[in-house]
Parts: C-alpha cells; structure tokens; sequence
C-alpha cells in the first residue's frame, strides 16, 4: 500500500471528506445539492492543479452509484471516446442511469475529438464530466460548453492546506506510524501555491528524508532541501506549470532574455501546451509591452498562429525569436492602467449619462429631443480634429491614460498635447 502516493492514499471517498470548495460542495454549495438530488448535469471542471477536480469527479460517480469511465486527453484519441461510449451504450440496460464520461484535461482534445462527445452528452448517454486547467471558453468547443456547467475550482487557502496536512498525519496509517510533526508550514505551503498534490508530495519527500527510528521534525529547511533533491520529479509530473509560466512572463516583463528562454525551455521539456504558451506571449505583448512597442502584439499574435501549423519540434524556434524579441523590447503598461483605471471608474460611478451630441439617433423623435444634435464631425475639420467633449460631464478632467515614458509613447504624448492643449497636460 504505501507504494501509493501519500496524495492518492488521502483521496477523500466523499464529499464530507473533501476540503475545499465550499462554494461548490459545501452546505448550500450547488454542486453538494445536486448531487444530493440525484441530477448532475453534464460539466466542465475549470481550475489550476490540485484542487480536486478528479476528486470531485470520482465522488459524483460513487455517490450516483454510477458507472465510471476516465479518459485521459493527453493519450485518448477518437477511437477512445467511441468505444467508450458504445460501453455506456450497454451499461443504459434495464433502466441503469447514465454512466459518468470523465475526461481529464479536456482542453487538450482537439476540436474534432470534443466533436465525437457531442451526440453522446446530447442524447444523455453519458454524463460528461470535463476537467481542465485552462479557460473552457477558449479551449472548448461552444457546442459542448453549451451542453455543459462550467464549474471554477478555487486554489485552496492556507487554512484548508494546513487542514489536509493535518487530516493525513492523523489518518494515514504508514504517516501515524512514524509521530511525524510539523515545525512550520510556511515552506510547505509556498511550494504547494494552492495544490494540495504538489503539499501533499512535499510532504512526503521530506518524511523519506528521515531514517526509520528517527525523530520526524519538518522544518522549512528540511522541506525546501527535500523538494530541491526531487525537483525533476515535480517538473516531470508537470506539477510546476504555474510557477514556470510566472517566472517566464516576470523574465519578459524584466527585460532578461536569456532566463526568458530558459524558462521556455522548461516548459517545452515538460511538455508544456504550446498554445498555451503563445497566448500567454500574446497577453505579456500587450500587457507589459504595449504601446512601447506596437509590433510586439503583432508578432506574438504571428507566432500563436505559426506554431499551431507548424507544430513541434519546429515551433520551439518561433516560440524562441518572439519570446526573446518581447523581452528584449521596451516596456510599458500605460495601456493596461488606462483600463484597470477606466473600470475602476465605471464599477464607481456607475452609467453615467453620455453626451447628448455623441448618442445614436435612428428615429426622428430621437433626433427632435436632442440626440446627436451638435455633433461634431472630426474629419471635417482640419488635422481630422475638434475639440469636444467626449466623456460624461462628471468625468471632464479624468485621465484614465497616461503615456509611458518611452521613444514611442512619448510621440503620442506630445501629439496629444498639441490637440487638447492642456485637457491632456502630463
């Protein structure tokens, strides 16, 4: 038995048992009251490693008592997902309730695969239960989001991880066994970053770390060096997917191409989604770049399209040129401030009353009470520009942007200012 990892050993049986999620499972948690009603309906899991969702997956099905079929989409092809249906086709006999379809990391099925799913969650011969830790809305197919609950998993906090730490050393008989105790949480919970399979393993590495009569005493130290001597078993079992990805965009946004491509490199050795990677450039492109350095966007956004046809191994080298050509551009946020700024405004303020003279008037009596009256046409004018106001009158002064200090952002501040003269005084 305890060749099974600690985290499979602490699998919870149900849903008393799970920790987390109590927005989901908890008293009055929607999924808790479904499943207590006896109608799940199909649903996409939607949240980062370690936080139940397989868990969550096996419990609806042995709570229903029905059958359970897992597919894996990272080795399942089209073949699979028939002959696994044509299984519950079977299994439907003498009024049986519909098996339950797991499938793990949804995301990564093709669309022509998620495709083959449709008829069956359609016709009710399987319950899909998808998981994924990418945003469905992207990755899977409307149809089947249509058809599906999307469901979004939380990482765990840190009173719900010392909890599950807790709950094995009082209840794992090889943990018991040893009087392990625990010194401080801090290191465990920074490595776990809210997956309780990542603390769970931590955990214990660092009791492995111990000789059998010895006194167990997990200090910070103790698990830091126990993760450091095992760190190709994390990246291996891809269980650094979200620390890798942050320490990618923070090389980008630091202007450090050789620890950009590096950390590339980590992803592409663990087989890491590729798309994935693009969009993450795609964001980092606007978000850190912007308007420093427009073609920033544009490349990252040629990249995302280059790499889905032409695929591994080949990808890598345009992975490559954009991600060092992002880090090495110059950097500004001024874009992704004016927007935070802009709703921080609006979820203030509320709707505002919008200028007469910029309202849409289709309908005469529209037109009779004012809209778009006094509208100024700005190509009519020269330099294509009018000074008029555009905001509501409340907001007249605001300046939700403020140009970076940069070559290119500069030109745009000073071409700013010699139209509104001092409306756009920065």
């Amino acid at each position: 038995m305890y060749n099974i990892p600690l985290a499979e050993r602490m699998r919870p049986k149900n849903l008393d048992q799970y920790i987390g999620q109590n927005h989901l499972v908890g008293k009055n948690g929607v999924l808790r009251k479904s499943v207590e009603s006896g109608r799940v309906p199909s649903m996409i899991l939607w949240g980062p490693p370690g936080t139940g969702k397989t868990t969550l997956a096996n419990i609806i099905a042995h709570s229903l008592e029905r059958p359970f079929h897992a597919l894996s989409a990272i080795n399942s092809g089209v073949k699979d997902i028939r002959e696994t249906i044509e299984k519950a086709k079977k299994q439907q006999f003498f009024g049986n309730p519909n098996p339950i379809l797991f499938i793990d990391e949804i995301h990564r099925f093709s669309k022509s695969q998620q495709d083959a799913l449709l008829n069956a969650v359609e016709k009710g011969i399987v319950t899909l239960i998808g998981a994924t830790t990418e945003n469905p809305s992207f990755e899977v197919i409307p149809a089947l989001i249509s058809r599906s609950q999307v469901y979004i998993l939380e990482p765990l906090s840190q009173e719900e991880l010392k909890l599950i730490v807790t709950e094995a050393l009082a209840k794992d008989e090889f943990i018991k066994s040893k009087d392990v105790k625990i010194e401080s949480f801090d290191a465990l919970l920074r490595i776990s970053g809210g997956d309780a399979r990542k603390l769970l393993n931590a955990l214990e590495l660092s009791i492995d770390q111990f000789q059998k009569n010895e006194n167990i005493i997990i200090t910070d130290d103790v698990v830091a060096n126990a993760v450091q001597n095992n760190l190709a078993r994390y990246d291996k079992g891809g269980e650094q997917h979200y620390d890798i990805i942050s320490a990618f965009i923070k090389s980008i946004r630091g202007s450090d191409p050789n620890a950009t491509v590096y950390y590339l490199a980590r992803m592409i050795e663990g087989g890491e989604d590729i798309k994935f990677i693009g969009r993450r450039m795609m964001i980092s492109a606007s978000e850190d770049i912007g308007l420093a350095n427009p073609n920033a966007l544009l490349m990252a956004t040629s990249c995302f399209q280059a790499i889905q046809a032409v695929g591994l191994p080949e990808a890598r080298i345009i992975m490559s040129q954009t991600a060092v050509y992002l880090a090495a551009s110059p950097k500004s946020n001024s874009t992704y401030e004016a927007i935070k700024n802009a709703q921080s405004e609006v979820r203030k303020s509320g709707d505002l009353s919008i200028p007469l003279s910029l309202r849409n008037a289709p309908t005469t009596l529209m037109k009779s009470i004012g809209y778009g009256q006094d509208y100024k046409y700005a190509h009519s004018y020269e330099k294509n520009f009018i000074a008029t106001e555009f905001l509501p009158e409340s907001l007249e002064h605001y300046n939700f942007y403020k140009p970076g200090e940069n070559a290119s952002e500069n030109r745009i501040a000073e071409r700013l200012k010699s139209l509104w003269k001092d409306k756009y005084d920065f």
